[in-house]
């Protein structure tokens, strides 16, 4: 057979097949010979045209462009012929045979050489160009440097670079952000190089200007540089000036006829303003607000106590910014009986003056509100924020030798919990003591930062470091005893795996590697209380599990707390679990104790003897495979009315609810009894995840926000109609539906699922089903809505309650 691009052509023999060829030639790529075919061999030749045929400007190889495919091809359809499986396949792949590196040509090696050469020559040629000329015209001299002191040179240079650091620090606490520091000091650069030619030029330093404008001009360093150069260059203007000496430099220097200003003045400028900056600074970055949003008052510096160490208040907000009233926070009665129980423990401790020796931290009524203010920005516009309650008042123990893990939805306000605790934030209201110090007393809040451990969510680490020096340097701020310090550093980092990389500059660390660093900081010194907020973010599995162990090692003689987004994590480590939704606490216990309580129920998985592993058993075993796991099925259905949640061959899997407990007990003992009968090979019992927990915790709480704020979505049904329904709602009544089929309207059934912030959001609905006779028309029950509204505005569904009795017909 010969195969043309698009068709096939058969011939009977061989030299048939090689009299066309040679009579067309190019006409064809190849062609395959069957030369033996039976029930059993089928045996072929393949005969290619080896000649590259250009397409589309390249040459295609005809190897791999047609021989090899057509191989492939031509044993795929003999193995399906020979096997009777139209549908049998394979892959194939073809890799490069290894062969050594090939060298490539390099650029650089040819023409670098020369290239590079011309590029330093050029400055070279006209270097030594100017140097002979300056030789020659009797110009070249070093008088400057030469003829002027070299103390009074230096302090000029010194002094200016000073002054600079100075006026950074004081410009630092205005920007924000690196990229924006880097813009401004080439601005100033800009600004300086222009007033610098200003200066050279006699502005201000003359008899002709006020001392005032000289006094302002002086407040710019790079003014007073320009001036000194200046004087010091004219000093040295001729083979005969003898320069500025040490003793004359509070006299007028040589060829400075008007005198202004000496440069004994230009040091006292520099000096002085130096001081001048670094008190702006100090000042800046206490009314500036810093990345937490807290900053002092302007007249902080008035207040006794910041100078006797006991701190002053702290505000919010931005200066220019007009902080509101919070609004009060109403208490509420928690629901769940776990946190009403701690609530009131430690109240009443707190009532008392109980000290408990057993509880490291003490929360009583915890709460942070952001104030509304009124911002007022460019163009006089003001940008009004409403008050927002971040943390709702917590009440609870944390014991000592325990991890206490905290969960919650992003934005429930556990991240604001540990920054009250550690100081970055101040507290609304109420107050923690931890080991006995109050984190609302300056005084105790100094007491507080000796004895803990932060890893925060972000690294705090400088990328010139390297993790070795990280760690030196916190032991050093730690006050750890200077001849400990190296070995504690090498235990510490032997603990988290980053002995190799110790040298290693914290900027080429991974960010599984930057956060167990974070994490071995977090312990150093042997802190009494140890916040972790997402330590292991970023690890994979295998070190994940190595910085479990260090952490439950760390439990003894100290409290941790712990905020993860892992449940297993969660479930792993902590000896008891809180899990926080919209600034409040929801439940608090042990794990076993949440999933008993917040959980769908128990899970029983029910595996059999005939599943042969999940494989497909011969015909009989599968009849009786199906008929016992139908057996299975009916016997939960009976006596518990559940049915499988998941099922396949090997395995059944049922969940049972909380208000059946009573009956497991029997129905187990019953289910034990017909194991044989039923073919069941295991029987497993256990409780829902936490992650199912968290999940019920995280909606219950959106659900109450959604129904305080009445916040409504839009539902888009199939038919093309939009409603506005309250999030959460499940069985909607459509407005508008009415008609001789449906007289009393149609309603569905809204699904509904969280996002990554535990929104809930609409996931689908249900087909449009008939409006159930007990009910009024949606008719009638949308004219009370626009009636209630008082105007015609968005259609509203008609929410109706799961509780009644619905029973729609199809």
């Amino acid at each position: 057979m010969l195969f043309f691009f698009l068709q096939v052509k058969s011939f009977s023999t061989t030299g048939e097949v090689d009299e066309w060829l040679s009579n067309n030639r190019m006409h064809v790529p190849g062609a395959l010979h069957f030369s033996e075919v039976n029930a059993s061999v089928i045996s072929y030749g393949l005969q290619t045209n080896s000649t590259p045929l250009a397409k589309r400007g390249e040459f295609e190889d005809p190897t791999l462009k047609f021989q090899i495919p057509l191989q492939i091809a031509a044993e795929r359809e003999i193995a399906r012929s020979l096997i009777g499986d139209p549908n049998f396949r394979w892959t194939v792949e073809l890799k490069e045979f290894p062969h050594p590196a090939m060298e490539t040509l390099s650029a650089i090696a040819l023409v670098g050489p020369t290239f590079f050469l011309a590029i330093a020559m050029f400055s070279f040629v006209f270097q030594i160009g100017s140097l002979v000329s300056e030789k020659e015209l009797k110009l070249r001299q070093f008088d400057f440097f030469l003829n002027n002191n070299f103390a009074v040179v230096f302090l000029v240079f010194f002094l200016f670079q000073l002054n600079m650091v100075g006026f950074a620090f004081m410009l630092s606490p205005f920007i924000s952000k690196s990229s924006s520091a880097t813009t401004i000091g080439f601005s100033i650069f800009i600004i300086g190089f222009f007033t610098q030619i200003v200066t050279i030029n006699g502005f201000p330093y003359s008899d002709t200007f006020s001392q005032a404008l000289q006094n302002v001009w002086s407040l710019f360093p790079p003014n007073l540089l320009a001036q000194a150069l200046k004087l010091l260059s004219d000093a040295t203007a001729t083979p005969e000036d003898i320069g500025v000496s040490w003793s004359r430099r509070t006299k007028c220097a040589p060829n400075d006829e008007e005198c202004v200003i000496t440069i004994n003045d230009i040091y006292i400028w520099l000096v002085s303003t130096f001081f001048v900056w670094v008190v702006l600074a100090i000042y800046f970055d206490n009314i500036i607000p810093n990345a937490s949003g807290v900053r002092r008052s302007i007249l902080y510096f008035l207040r006794p106590g910041y100078w006797t160490g006991r701190g002053g208040k702290e505000k919010e907000g931005g200066i220019c910014s007009c902080i509101g009233s919070a609004p009060p926070l109403e208490h509420i009665t928690p629901d769940d009986e776990d946190v009403l129980e701690e609530e009131n423990l430690v109240k009443t401790q707190a009532r008392e003056g109980a000290v408990d020796p057993d509880v490291a931290v003490q929360i009583r009524g915890l709460a942070k509100t952001y104030p509304g203010s009124r911002k007022i920005g460019c163009c006089c516009k003001c940008k009004k924020t409403s008050p927002y309650h971040a943390v709702k008042g917590l009440w609870m123990n944390l014991a000592k030798d325990q991890l206490f893990c905290l969960l919650g939805p992003n934005g429930a306000g556990k991240t604001t919990a540990i920054n009250c605790l550690t100081g970055i934030t101040p507290v609304t209201g109420g107050d923690a003591l931890i080991y006995g110090y109050s984190i609302r007393s300056s005084v105790g809040m100094s007491k507080i930062r000796k004895i803990i451990g932060v890893c925060p969510q972000f690294d705090i680490l400088w990328n010139a470091l390297s993790g070795q020096e990280h760690l030196e340097l916190f032991s050093s701020i730690r006050g750890l005893p200077p001849p400990t310090i190296k070995s504690v550093v090498q235990k510490s980092l032997a603990e988290v795996r980053l002995i190799e990389a110790a040298k290693v500059r914290a900027g080429s660390y991974s960010g599984g590697m930057r956060r167990r660093l974070s994490v071995a900081a977090a312990l150093l010194g042997d802190p009494k209380l140890v916040i972790l907020d997402e330590p292991t973010t970023g690890m994979d599995p295998i070190t994940r599990r190595h910085v479990w162990d260090i952490i439950e090692s760390a439990k003894k003689g100290r409290a941790i707390i712990l905020t993860t987004h892992s449940m297993e994590e969660a479930d792993v480590l902590s000896d008891r679990i809180g899990i926080m939704a919209k600034g409040r606490l929801r439940c608090i216990g042990t794990s076993i104790r949440l999933k008993s309580r917040f959980g769908t129920g128990f899970i029983a998985n029910i595996s059999f003897t005939g599943s042969n592993n999940g494989l497909s058993p011969p015909n009989g075993d599968a009849v009786a495979t199906t008929y016992q796991q139908e057996s299975v099925k009916q016997f939960f259905k009976n006596r518990l009315d559940v049915v499988p949640k998941e099922e396949n061959r090997a395995f059944l899997t049922f969940v049972i609810p909380h208000d059946r407990e009573k009956l497991l007990t029997n129905f187990f003992m019953e289910l034990q009894e017909k194991e044989e009968e039923f073919g069941i090979a295991d029987i497993q019992l256990g409780l829902t995840t936490l992650e199912e927990v968290f999940l019920n915790i995280a909606r219950q709480a959106e659900l109450e926000s959604a129904a305080a704020e009445g916040r409504l979505v839009t539902l888009t049904i199939t038919s093309g109609a939009s409603v506005q329904i309250p999030v959460g709602a499940r069985f909607v009544g459509i407005p508008g539906t009415e008609s001789a089929e449906n007289p009393r309207g149609v309603m569905v059934e809204v699904y509904w699922e969280q996002d990554d912030t535990g929104a809930l959001c609409i996931s689908g609905h249900s087909a449009e089903i008939p409006l159930p006779d007990n009910f009024q028309p949606m008719a009638s029950l949308a004219a009370t809505t626009r009636n209630s509204v008082g105007r015609r505005g968005p259609v509203h569904g008609i929410v109706i309650s799961p509780d009644e009795d619905l029973n729609p017909t199809s």
